[in-house]
């Protein structure tokens, strides 16, 4: 039994720290990253053990005294029996290659080294993302040229203004370039100009904009629920389901007076035909896209989601682009007519929500406070059907 005093394994684990902190990495290339000789931490026992306890600390010493890579420095002690002892007083590494080889991390630093090289000369720039992110860099060396191949390509051509599928570099194709998004904005954020980077668009969802490449198109999907609007062609008088781009979508001239949002498929397939109106599938928590539609203003925008908190803040941000927007079907007294049906919300939001209407904001506490019980939530699709034609009457009627 050694007590506190320190082992072999906690000298390893000292040193497997400096390792996991990259510093080992970053002395590999930097002379200065390290002073060496390297003092460690070192647990040694006090007097009264050396004394008490002599077998233990022989066999303490004995350990650390066969340990290969380090250096121990000794200090004297007389037993009163066995007479003068030596015994470790301070541990020591005396250089980079002992350090690597006490954790069997040689060859790895022999390739970060090799790594560092070769983007000292292709992309001098990034060697100090390299310093910052040594062990991220290693997990990445089997595809880093690839990576500098990318980081060259967008360097040649800023802003390309084409699909990432066009990206011609050696060995990259649009698969690559998407699994390695988040270390590649990384890379060029350092490597590209200021004016070859969208600064507002950040975030893997954002890596196209940002970068100057198209774009997948966001699709908008609605129905026609009067037959009467203007059609497709070839669709003249039906209840037509159609998808458009964002930009189509906000170059529509329709005579709509109605649009109701619904975040449930079902929901938008099945909603009851209305004059003058369209139903749009919803889009979650980004409406973006449906801000660009500058005719939706004149519009009366009906938003119909599930009533739990996070319903209500998507209805939030909804408001943030269309303030006029109402709310559909997301009321107490829907809520308490339909109690047979409630659900559990898995993870409710806390946040305050300042573009809900008093009577919204009410029922938007009572969910978040637990006043009815823990999580309620009730699902659109679990709304009556016949409560649904019975409300959309109500709107209509003068």
């Amino acid at each position: 039994m050694t007590g506190d005093w320190s082992t072999p394994d906690d000298v390893r684990a000292q040193v497997q720290r400096l390792w996991q902190r990259g510093e080992l990495l970053r002395a590999a290339v930097d002379g200065d990253a390290l002073q060496w000789p390297l003092r460690l931490r070192m647990r040694v026992p006090g007097a009264a053990e050396l004394a008490a306890r002599f077998e233990d600390v022989r066999a303490w010493v004995r350990a650390l005294a066969g340990m290969a890579h380090v250096r121990l420095e000794w200090r004297q002690w007389r037993h009163r029996v066995l007479g003068e002892q030596r015994f470790p007083a301070a541990l020591w590494l005396d250089s980079l290659p002992d350090a690597l080889a006490l954790i069997g991390k040689g060859r790895e630093a022999q390739r970060f080294a090799a790594l560092w090289q070769r983007t000292a000369a292709a992309q001098p720039a990034l060697l100090a993302w390299l310093a910052r992110r040594p062990l991220r860099a290693l997990e990445l060396a089997d595809c880093w040229e690839r990576l500098l191949a990318v980081v060259a390509w967008l360097q040649a051509h800023p802003r390309p203004g084409v699909y990432l599928r066009q990206v011609d570099a050696p060995g990259v194709d649009s698969k690559f370039i998407e699994a390695h998004k988040g270390v590649l904005a990384a890379l060029l954020d350092v490597a590209l100009p200021p004016h070859a980077i969208d600064a507002q668009a950040a975030g893997a969802a954002h890596f196209a904009r940002r970068y100057g490449f198209l774009d997948k198109p966001v699709r908008i999907r609605l129905r026609l629920l009067d037959a009467a609007l203007p059609s497709v062609p070839g669709a003249a008088g039906l209840l037509a389901d159609i998808t458009l781009d964002a930009a189509s979508f906000a170059a529509l001239q329709l005579p709509v007076q109605r649009v109701f949002i619904t975040e449930n498929e079902t929901n938008f397939l099945a909603f009851p035909p209305a004059a003058g109106a369209i139903a749009v599938f919803g889009a979650g928590y980004g409406w973006q896209a449906l801000a660009r539609a500058a005719w939706l203003q004149r519009c009366r925008v009906h938003y119909w989601g599930d009533i739990d908190t996070h319903g209500f803040a998507i209805l939030n941000q909804l408001r943030a682009h269309l303030p006029a927007a109402a709310s559909l079907l997301m009321d107490e007294e829907t809520l308490l007519a339909h109690r047979a049906h409630w659900g559990e919300e898995a993870a409710p939001t806390q946040h305050d929500l300042p573009l809900l209407t008093p009577q919204e904001a009410a029922v938007y506490d009572a969910l978040r406070r637990d006043r009815h019980q823990p999580k309620v939530r009730l699902e659109q699709e679990r709304i009556g059907y016949g409560w649904l034609c019975a409300r959309l009457e109500n709107l209509y009627t003068p």
